[in-house]
């Protein structure tokens, strides 16, 4: 089923609108109780804001529990388990809670370190700050499609490797460091029980719209034919394109918000900003494919099993 949105504020649904924030990501939609059994039409709308805009918005589902929220990505498509080594007590939703820092606090696209990159995240507020805490998001496509000739040209054959288990606090060098201490969402020993690699082109194109996306974030441990001086020079330039602020838009949430992303076309960065008060959101995520290279090539992997986290047959099924 397909639904056309008008690009600035409308929605063909009559009870359904999608407000645009910014000029190359982010809407918000209206006129939505999110939860099970939405309908064919109300689902096919948000679906359409969502790869039109790669980051949508719903605010005040105060409403929602863990089981509501799930009820409503089942909709969006196949779920994952909660993380691929993460264990915060759900097989489906990861919480993310903190009273100081996040494990977030860098530019990312979520679980790049597998073959079988998530589609989409979402993503609910559970306990907000009074200040501070917010989420930003930036376009991977635009970043790619703005590009100077002469860099499409070096990155549509250019390949990286991606790994959860390398020197995060090596990353400073790069602009933005990831610490696993005792205030953090995740403790590095449990995030890199299991060590994954998997080397994703570092163009890939979108399943659903067949556009073209930079792949990069701070799971990138290097580019492959590149040495390490060569791949921090190169991954800088790259994520200066993505992370540009007219590339971006930033969320300052609610409870009860939600946010829902396309990790295919997105990074996304939580501020860290909100001292010692408590903070909670709560991701739940729809399984992606392997994705593809500009030339039809599938990312590769070289270590790691991911198939208890994502499996590819219940895609395709």
């Amino acid at each position: 089923m397909t639904i056309s949105l008008d690009r600035e504020t409308g929605s063909v649904t009559s009870n359904v609108t999608v407000t645009k924030l910014g000029g190359r990501i982010g809407a918000r939609i209206d006129g939505v109780r999110l939860g099970a059994d939405l309908g064919d039409a109300t689902v096919a709308s948000i679906r359409a804001a969502l790869l039109e805009h790669k980051v949508i918005f719903f605010r005040g589902q105060t409403h929602l529990d863990d089981e509501g929220q799930i009820a409503f990505a089942e909709q969006l498509g196949q779920l994952t388990t909660a993380h691929p080594t993460v264990n915060t007590g759900s097989a489906r939703v990861l919480s993310l809670a903190a009273n100081k820092g996040m494990a977030a606090n860098s530019w990312h696209t979520d679980v790049t370190f597998v073959d079988r990159v998530p589609a989409i995240s979402v993503l609910r507020g559970v306990a907000i700050p009074a200040y501070g805490g917010t989420t930003n998001w930036a376009n991977t496509v635009t970043a790619y499609e703005t590009l100077p000739d002469s860099l499409k040209a070096l990155v549509e054959n250019l390949w990286a490797v991606h790994t959860n288990d390398y020197d995060y606090a090596a990353t400073a060098e790069r602009g933005d460091a990831v610490n696993y201490d005792k205030d953090n969402v995740f403790k590095r020993q449990e995030f890199t029980r299991i060590p994954f690699q998997t080397e994703h082109p570092v163009v890939r194109v979108h399943p659903e719209t067949g556009e073209r996306a930079l792949v990069l974030g701070h799971f990138v441990k290097n580019f492959v034919g590149l040495n390490t001086a060569e791949s921090h020079a190169l991954f800088q330039l790259l994520q200066n394109r993505v992370t540009k602020l007219e590339n971006t838009i930033r969320w300052t949430w609610s409870q009860g918000d939600v946010a829902v992303w396309d990790n295919r076309a997105t990074q996304h960065y939580a501020v860290a900003d909100f001292d010692e008060q408590y903070r909670e959101v709560r991701r739940i995520t729809v399984a992606g494919d392997v994705p593809v290279s500009i030339d039809g090539e599938h990312s590769r992997v070289i270590q790691g099993d991911a198939s208890a986290f994502s499996r590819l047959d219940e895609l395709i099924s």
